[in-house]
């Protein structure tokens, strides 16, 4: 049974470091876009974003 489970999750490993990558670069595209928005709604705006400290 343990030899089972050890198979399941050898199998499980790449699928899960596959997902992990994916997020990696979804987090990096939505924060990109997050910080393009927010210079273009300063741009809008006329606001001083860089003298206030966003994140």
């Amino acid at each position: 049974m343990t030899n089972n489970t050890h198979h399941d999750t050898n199998r499980r490993n790449p699928l899960l470091e596959a997902a992990r990558e994916e997020m990696i670069k979804f987090e990096r595209k939505e924060n990109e876009f997050r910080k393009k928005d927010r210079q273009e709604r300063d741009a809008e705006l006329h606001l001083p974003l860089d003298a206030i400290k966003v994140h």
